[in-house]
């Protein structure tokens, strides 16, 4: 957050110095407990984040280039809120993949992250962004189990701590999702973290791009003919006939959120 162009109240600064990049930083410096931003998009699609005092956090535009609005709004009581800022800026990013490389509030991680470092070990044996995906998918349905007792009291405004979910290795459909981009994006390969639902049920998964391919949605399978739909939830804690069952043509996947 270089501070090189912002918008600013007296309570909330929004760095927005490298919009082009694909991102913006916030900080919030008041005293409500409770802390809401804003962010709509040029596609009018609005996303809604808790935001956390004293620290700078960091918002991906992931709907390109256009002009966005943000606002913060600070809890007065109850349910009620005030806004502490809003404001219009452009956006016009250089490259349309760096929004899916950088990490966010939800895919939150740094260079000295056990994850990134896991990612790069996967990553290190293959030739082709498909075997990175493929060692990642593998490791991450192999390794973590599906938190059940968390999926039922998990609380609204939860975020994934990526290292704790290797190291626990359990979590959620969102804690999968937060790895598996974090591992991805730091071998450079662009990975959407999608919200949305499964048939009925709320869930998250990744979508990546590859060379030559373009998006793949929703984690993949590639048997060498065919690529089949397979988010790494649902593959770790589902038989294959049943996940097959499940998912058929990818078409009870339906995105909310990017």
């Amino acid at each position: 957050a270089p501070g090189t162009k912002t918008l600013t109240s007296d309570v909330a600064t929004v760095d927005i110095s490298n919009a082009d990049k694909g991102y913006i930083m916030i900080n919030y410096t008041g005293t409500s407990p409770k802390v809401k931003m804003q962010l709509v998009t040029p596609a009018d699609v609005t996303y809604t984040y808790t935001l956390h005092k004293g620290n700078y956090e960091t918002f991906n535009l992931t709907d390109g280039n256009g002009r966005y609005h943000v606002t913060v709004f600070e809890n007065s009581h109850d349910d009620l809120y005030s806004t502490a800022l809003s404001e219009d800026f452009d956006a016009q990013i250089t490259d349309a993949f760096s929004p899916f490389l950088y990490p966010n509030q939800y895919v939150n991680f740094n260079a000295s992250c056990k994850t990134v470092d896991m990612g790069r070990q996967l990553a290190k044996p293959c030739s082709s962004d498909l075997e990175v995906v493929t060692n990642v998918y593998d490791y991450c349905i192999g390794n973590i189990t599906y938190d059940e007792d968390k999926a039922k009291n998990v609380k609204s405004g939860y975020l994934p701590d990526v290292d704790e979910i290797l190291d626990s290795k359990k979590g959620i459909c969102f804690d999968y999702a937060a790895v598996m981009a974090t591992m991805l994006r730091t071998q450079n390969i662009p990975t959407r973290l999608e919200v949305g639902y499964v048939s009925s049920a709320y869930h998250a998964w990744v979508s990546v791009y590859l060379k030559d391919i373009g998006w793949v949605n929703g984690i993949i399978e590639f048997d060498g003919k065919d690529w089949e739909l397979m988010d790494p939830t649902l593959a770790a804690s589902k038989s294959e006939k049943q996940l097959k069952s499940f998912i058929g043509d990818g078409s009870v996947y339906r995105t909310k959120f990017v």
